[in-house]
């Protein structure tokens, strides 16, 4: 079953520095139809002014995950981690104990990601950061960019969760068949593209967003050259 979200239809925040789309309730932005999905608590589509950013604040428990769209974002917290994650990378930060973190656009040029946050399934472990680059060119499938699988280490990044997020740039024309193991939200990062299972199809523009449940697989065809990320996350 395919669940539509527009992206008019997202909530709002606009603090001058910092715009974004909430697809979950989220700070000041409440919606109790909108509480997350599954495990998936927060999706936020940011966007940061040049030399501005989030200073030092706590987390506790969650694995948050950043897909860099445009731009670069300098990462520090209190573990003693320091890096500096750019277009086409995705950090994973598991905040486990507690650690405080700060995030800043130090470039000239607006930095453009998502922010999404994933229920922990192992509480109180080691904070940890890390970060990698994917492939940024256009392709006709989707990467590994995080996972909670033993199987899966190596290749993508780890995370305290049995989910799985998938992504990238998808070549116009593209058709893909995408395995679902729980239940899926897709991301319309950029471009135009349908998306169809067993219940029908609906076409999914830039920013907008997507429940999949109680589907096994769906089929992407792609309409423009285009970014999407499927983020596969146990209810």
């Amino acid at each position: 079953m395919l669940k539509h979200y527009p992206y008019k239809s997202l909530g709002n925040a606009d603090h001058g520095w910092l715009k974004s789309k909430h697809h979950f309730s989220f700070a000041h932005y409440y919606n109790p139809t909108r509480m997350g999905f599954g495990k998936l608590r927060v999706v936020n589509d940011d966007w940061v002014a040049p030399s501005t950013g989030f200073p030092s604040h706590p987390h506790r428990n969650m694995e948050i995950i950043s897909f860099i769209r445009s731009g670069a974002i300098t990462h520090q917290d209190s573990t003693g981690n320091k890096g500096n994650t750019k277009t086409g990378e995705v950090q994973v930060m598991s905040a486990g104990t507690g650690i405080v973190h700060s995030e800043y656009n130090h470039t000239k040029d607006p930095l453009t990601f998502y922010q999404i946050w994933i229920e922990t399934n192992k509480h109180d472990v080691e904070p940890r950061w890390e970060s990698k680059m994917f492939r940024t060119n256009q392709s006709s499938e989707l990467t590994l960019l995080a996972s909670g699988y033993p199987e899966d280490k190596g290749s993508a990044l780890f995370i305290n969760q049995e989910a799985r997020i998938y992504g990238g740039k998808l070549a116009k024309g593209s058709v893909i068949e995408h395995d679902i193991k729980h239940q899926a939200y897709i991301l319309a990062s950029d471009g135009m593209f349908k998306v169809e299972d067993n219940s029908g199809s609906v076409t999914m523009n830039k920013g907008d967003g997507m429940e999949v449940t109680q589907s096994n697989s769906i089929t992407l065809k792609v309409s423009t050259d285009c970014e999407v990320i499927i983020i596969d996350t146990p209810t």
